[in-house]
């Protein structure tokens, strides 16, 4: 375990590997649960170094693009959008902050990412967080989670936030969600409720946070093969279960004018 705290580690550069346990429970109508394990990183991007195996905007077995976070889908900002979101909510750029990019690489060039996590911590606080959601029709939207008083949020605190964007062909554009976020020195645990009425979801992602390894990276490739390309194929298979089941399929609604909400 390191003696460092989770924003140190982050200014002094390190990159680490986040094994994701992925739950997902379905109430209401009916119900449908399945969990699998996912391959993220988190990394401060101005600070992080290289790594064998996992580069930044080159190819490698794995990689992170800038281009491919923050702001319009394919053409992002990266960093410089996250902060210019955070300050127009009423976070300064101070000389204690610092940004964390929680995400799911590319694997041999290929990307889908289901949700990344912008995380802003101020001195040893964790204080907001952007949930950037992709969805598989080519459209992306992001949840500001922040309290009101912009105080330091801890793991019991809930964040509320209007659904707006279109995730599931199985679930309609209304109710909202609650985010609870816990990420320590060596541990994260990411916790979002979606409720619309009687009909829900349960959604989790834990694991531990260990300095990125080569050795993990080549564990992941060939115990997960495909990466990216293997969550969006997970997805396309829970569909089919959701469809055998009775949901009722929904067509593809606009997109949201705005590109972050709350």
């Amino acid at each position: 375990m390191s003696m460092m705290t989770l924003p140190e580690r982050l200014r002094a550069g390190e990159v680490l590997y986040h094994r994701a346990e992925v739950m997902h429970a379905r109430t209401g109508d009916f119900t449908h649960r399945f969990t699998y394990a996912a391959d993220y990183i988190l990394l401060n991007l101005s600070a992080a170094r290289s790594k064998a195996l996992l580069a930044r905007n080159r190819f490698s077995l794995y990689s992170v693009y800038d281009r491919d976070h923050g702001g319009q889908r394919g053409a992002g900002e990266g960093e410089a959008w996250a902060w210019q979101r955070f300050a127009e909510a009423g976070f300064a750029h101070g000389e204690d902050s610092v940004l964390g990019l929680m995400t799911q690489p590319r694997f041999l060039g290929f990307w889908f990412n289901p949700v990344s996590f912008w995380c802003l911590w101020q001195g040893e606080d964790l204080v907001a967080v952007i949930a950037e959601v992709n969805n598989t029709f080519g459209q992306r939207h992001s949840y500001l989670c922040h309290k009101d008083d912009h105080s330091a949020m801890s793991a019991t605190d809930s964040v509320q936030a209007h659904k707006v964007f279109h995730v599931s062909p199985f679930q309609d554009v209304e109710g909202g969600y609650e985010f609870r976020f816990h990420l320590t020195a060596d541990h994260s645990a990411i916790h979002i409720r979606y409720q619309a009425g009687a009909r829900g979801l349960i959604a989790t992602m834990s694991g531990a946070l260990a300095p990125v390894r080569a050795r993990q990276l080549v564990k992941a490739a060939l115990l997960r093969p495909g990466g990216a390309l293997r969550v969006v194929v997970l997805i396309g298979w829970q569909a089919l279960k959701l469809k055998s089941k009775g949901a009722a399929y929904r067509s593809v609604p606009p997109i949201p004018q705005e590109e972050i909400s709350r």
